[in-house]
């Protein structure tokens, strides 16, 4: 299974830090934070990453180079200025992605979970992944979140309505049937194809219940990055 991380992101909440440096590079614990995935993802068994890419893209290229240093090969998907949006970007990135289920991640996430299970049980059962849906890793509300954005049925995503609800960890596996009508080269928000998949009853999910920052503040890059050093 290949993977994709998402980078291609302005960091507006990051300002300044991201002003001269892609949120992606931004570092805790000593290293970036796309490396941080890409050492997972290299123990977990990928080899085939794409990387999209758009704010001060040529410093992640430059970065990052064709991945040999961590066992990987890493493609780029080059998007405009202003980016394409996450269905935007991966719909463009599909010739480089295949015709397989394929693994993504934000690239502006911290997660422990192990890439490599999450992504074998749900290429092993049909039910997790259906051909034109998505299974998501879901994890409990942070508190700059607290209404979540769906439920859980058994495995099943369904529309939050006043009970549990939970939060998309920006980690998922897709499978490219479900962004063949996205149109090349515009900009498209991921979450109107969710509810349509679960509409269509197609959209999976499993509740994960290990560390999981959204590093999407510097307060919260700052604190992290405490966390991993004293660990």
């Amino acid at each position: 299974m290949k993977a994709m991380i998402l980078a291609a992101g302005r960091g507006e909440r990051m300002r300044p830090l991201t002003d001269h440096t892609p949120k992606p590079l931004l570092q805790a614990g000593g290293k970036p934070l796309i490396v941080w995935h890409l050492e997972k993802l290299a123990a977990a068994g990928f080899r085939e990453i794409v990387i999209n890419h758009a704010h001060l893209g040529a410093h992640i290229e430059a970065a990052l180079g064709d991945g040999a240093k961590w066992g990987l090969t890493i493609n780029y998907s080059p998007e405009p200025p202003g980016a394409l949006e996450t269905a935007g970007g991966i719909a463009r990135a599909l010739p480089l992605l295949g015709d397989a289920p394929f693994l993504v991640v934000n690239g502006d996430v911290f997660c422990d979970v192990d890439f490599g299970q999450f992504s074998r049980s749900t290429a092993e059962n049909e039910q997790k992944c259906p051909d034109t849906g998505a299974r998501l890793l879901l994890v409990s509300n942070p508190a700059h979140h607290t209404a979540g954005d769906f439920a859980l049925a058994g495995d099943r995503v369904i529309p939050a309505s006043g009970g549990q609800t939970f939060t998309y960890a920006g980690i998922g596996v897709f499978s490219p049937a479900m962004f063949a009508h996205v149109p090349v080269g515009q900009p498209m928000k991921l979450r109107p194809l969710l509810d349509a998949a679960i509409a269509a009853g197609t959209l999976a999910g499993e509740h994960y219940t290990g560390r999981w920052v959204d590093v999407g503040t510097p307060q919260r890059l700052a604190e992290l990055d405490q966390e991993l050093k004293t660990a």
